[in-house]
């Protein structure tokens, strides 16, 4: 495990600035369509702005 973490250390540190930004937004796509799912899961019956705004404001608390 500790050798996985060292590789993707240095694979980030070996990134442009362009890549991590990139993959920053990566990440956070992904963890929107995860929290949306959840969202979704709970509240079958929310209308899509619902749903959206559902998310926002878990992002905005995971944020604090």
């Amino acid at each position: 495990m500790h050798e996985a973490l060292a590789y993707q250390r240095e694979r980030i540190r070996a990134m442009t600035a362009d890549e991590k930004l990139r993959l920053a937004h990566a990440l956070w796509l992904e963890a929107w369509r995860v929290m949306e799912a959840g969202v979704r899961a709970r509240h079958p019956d929310w209308a899509e702005d619902a749903v959206h705004e559902g998310v926002r404001e878990l992002m905005r608390d995971a944020g604090a």
